[in-house]
C-alpha cells in the first residue's frame, strides 16, 4: 500500500488550471523529492493533499484513507512543517510544543521533541523571540508529534544556517529509518538531492518528470563527466576512448582527459586509458546536479 496516492486530480480556478489530472504514488518509507519552479502547482497539490482545499477532479488517499471521507484517521497519522505560519503570542516554545501533543491527544515528551531540534536551551522563551531558523524548527518539532506516518514538509529550509540544515537532514534521515515516509518540497534543489530516494518535477500543473536521481539523468540523456590525468597523453588513448560504446566526448586539457560518458562506461574508459603503458595519476567524477536536471525538465534550455 502506497503511502501517498493521487488519482487523476485537477484544481481549476475561474478558468485558470492550477493542476491538470496529475496522477501520483509515494511509496511508504521512502523521502520523495517534490519540485516545480513558482507557479507550476506544488502548493496547490499539498494543500489537496492535506485536505485544505478541495480538488476540480480526482481524489487523494493518504495511507489507504480518502482524506476527505477520513479527515481525523488521516491527521492524526500525518505530521505537516508548513510553508506558512505563525507563533502563538505570549507561548513558549515548551508550550508550542505541548500545544500540538493535546491537539493530537499523543503522549510525547516535549523536551524529547525541543532536543531533537536543539532547541532545549530556549524552550521557556517565548516563541516571538525565536529567530526565523529557530521557528522553523519549532513548527518541525511540532510536526514530528504522534510519530506520524507521513511527515510533509514543505519548505523545510527557509531561514535554517547550516547548523539547521543539518538537523532537519538527520530527522528526514531518522524519520525514514523509523518506517515513516517523508513527502519533502524545497526550491533548495541541494537539500532535495541530498535525502530524497525519488524526486517529482511538476511544471505547469502537470507531473514532467518522476523518478530516482540516475533515472532523470538517464531519461534527459545527461552524461557524467570523468577527468583523468596521465603522466601523457598518447595518440593512442584517444582512439581508444572514441571507440568506446557510452562515451559522447572526449577533450583533451594539458596532461588530462576530459571525458563525457554514460555511468556504465566509466570502468571501461579507466580500463582504456592504460593502453601504451600510460599511469594514471588521478581520476575525478562530475555528475549532472538535480538542478540541471530541474533546468532539462522545466525549460527549453538543453
Amino acid at each position: 500500500m502506497a503511502a501517498v496516492e493521487l488519482h487523476n486530480v485537477s484544481k481549476r480556478y475561474s478558468g485558470t488550471t492550477a493542476i491538470s489530472d496529475l496522477s501520483l504514488s509515494v511509496e511508504r518509507g521512502e523521502v520523495f523529492g517534490f519540485l516545480g519552479p513558482n507557479g507550476a502547482g506544488k502548493s496547490t497539490t499539498i494543500d489537496i493533499l492535506l485536505n485544505y482545499i478541495r480538488p476540480t477532479s480526482g481524489s487523494v488517499e493518504i495511507l489507504g484513507k480518502d482524506v476527505r471521507r477520513n479527515p481525523v484517521v488521516v491527521k492524526k497519522r500525518v505530521g505537516v512543517l508548513p510553508d506558512q505560519y505563525a507563533v502563538f503570542e505570549r507561548m513558549s516554545g515548551r508550550k508550542h510544543v505541548e500545544f500540538a501533543i493535546r491537539s493530537k491527544g499523543a503522549d510525547d515528551d516535549p523536551t524529547d521533541l525541543l532536543e531533537r531540534v536543539r532547541l532545549e536551551s530556549a524552550a521557556d522563551r517565548p516563541a516571538t523571540s525565536y529567530s526565523k531558523g529557530m521557528k522553523q524548527r519549532l513548527m518541525l518539532a511540532m510536526g514530528l508529534v504522534g510519530s506520524p506516518d507521513l511527515l510533509v514538509l514543505d519548505e523545510p529550509s527557509t531561514g535554517l544556517d547550516p547548523l539547521g540544515v543539518r538537523v532537519m537532514r538527520t530527522i528526514v534521515r531518522e524519520e525514514r529509518e523509523r518506517g515513516a515516509t517523508v513527502f519533502f518540497s524545497s526550491h533548495i534543489l541541494e537539500q532535495v538531492e541530498a535525502v530524497c530516494d525519488r524526486v517529482g518535477i511538476l511544471n505547469e500543473g502537470s507531473l514532467v518528470a518522476l523518478d530516482s536521481m540516475d533515472g532523470l539523468r538517464e531519461a534527459v540523456g545527461a552524461s557524467s563527466q570523468l577527468t583523468v590525468t596521465l603522466d601523457r597523453v598518447t595518440d593512442g588513448v584517444l582512439d581508444e576512448l572514441d571507440a568506446l560504446d557510452g562515451v559522447t566526448a572526449v577533450d583533451v586539457e594539458g596532461e588530462s582527459l576530459v571525458v563525457a560518458c554514460e555511468n556504465t562506461a566509466k570502468a571501461s574508459v579507466i580500463d582504456a586509458v592504460r593502453v601504451d603503458g600510460n599511469t594514471v595519476q588521478n581520476i575525478t567524477t562530475d555528475e549532472p546536479s538535480l538542478e540541471d536536471l530541474f533546468v532539462s525538465y522545466t525549460t527549453e534550455e538543453p
